[in-house]
């Protein structure tokens, strides 16, 4: 993998003021980015605070070392090389037991999809990689190694993809002339598993794309306890904030919210409450981006802004 310089990684944050302005900042509160990526966000926070403290976490080494150079003039941040769903680790390793706001961009950063070297897009010839640490099982690792039924519920399961069973059985059948071993290669394989009208309406490889990604990555792996680990780490009245990108990390967020909302859960013909459960948050309406940004950054389409304020 090539070293990339603080000036190439770009990233164009999405719903940036209206989740900046969600976590209604204290200038002396405890702030997570889970993350940080370019560090558009984190550099956003770090200048509303005036003796608070902004912990920023990134997962991708590519990231950190761009966070190192874009986020040294803060005295106020401290840099975490890890996987947001430790979050709890991570604060208590830091001597932290509670946060007044937390941030979490569930989508693939604009530099991972724009350069090349990484694998995720099917735009460019690369490497079939799409690992947003850099480590564990790659994207041509699963494609060459999974059982055609394992692809088969990957590419259904995350991707939502109806074509899924044949797109699965023409990954299999390539690979068995040889290894899958580059993006534009998957991609072709792909077109070639759907018939022609489901070609029309957008990139007959994106689903299959994303639901390898997600594989990969895990992205929803314990998604749904990583949301509740980020909302048990806040303090009285913080604001936990996410944005999703696609349906099916929106879904688990969504319900995992209304959970913390749900107040108590007693038959209604009950006379008093027996249950003993009150709502532990108070859910804000979601935002989704103005048509303006759409228009300027169509990879904001299908995003949504989730909050939720603790209030015990």
């Amino acid at each position: 993998m090539k070293e990339i310089k603080a000036s190439e990684f770009k990233h164009i944050p999405v719903l940036f003021e209206e989740s900046i302005d969600s976590l209604n900042i204290k200038p002396d509160g405890i702030y997570v980015d889970c993350t940080s990526g370019g560090g558009g966000h984190s550099t956003a926070i770090a200048k509303r605070l005036d003796g608070g403290r902004l912990i920023a976490i990134d997962r991708d080494p590519q990231a950190i070392a761009t966070l190192k150079e874009r986020l040294s003039p803060f005295e106020c941040v401290t840099l975490v090389h890890d996987n947001f769903f430790n979050i709890k680790n991570i604060l208590a390793s830091l001597d932290i037991d509670g946060v007044d706001g937390i941030l979490a961009d569930l989508g693939v950063s604009s530099h991972q999809l724009d350069e090349p070297s990484r694998g995720f897009s099917f735009h460019h010839d690369a490497p079939l990689d799409m690992r947003m640490s850099l480590e564990g099982m790659s994207a041509a690792q699963a494609v060459n190694t999974l059982s055609q039924d394992e692809l088969r519920k990957i590419i259904y399961e995350y991707g939502e993809e109806k074509f899924a069973p044949s797109i699965a059985r023409a990954i299999v059948k390539a690979r068995a002339e040889k290894p899958i071993e580059t993006t534009l290669e998957l991609s072709e394989i792909i077109k070639s598993a759907m018939p022609a009208a489901a070609k029309r309406d957008s990139h007959p490889a994106r689903r299959t794309f994303q639901a390898i990604r997600i594989y990969v990555n895990g992205e929803l792996d314990g998604l749904g306890n990583a949301v509740e680990d980020m909302f048990d780490c806040l303090n009285k009245n913080g604001r936990l904030s996410i944005i999703t990108f696609h349906s099916l990390e929106d879904r688990t967020v969504k319900k995992q919210l209304a959970e913390f909302a749900k107040g108590c859960t007693c038959p209604k013909n009950f006379p008093v409450c027996v249950c003993g459960k009150s709502p532990r948050a108070k859910v804000m309406k979601a935002v989704a981006p103005s048509s303006g940004e759409v228009s300027d950054n169509n990879r904001s389409r299908s995003a949504r802004l989730r909050t939720a304020e603790k209030i015990v």
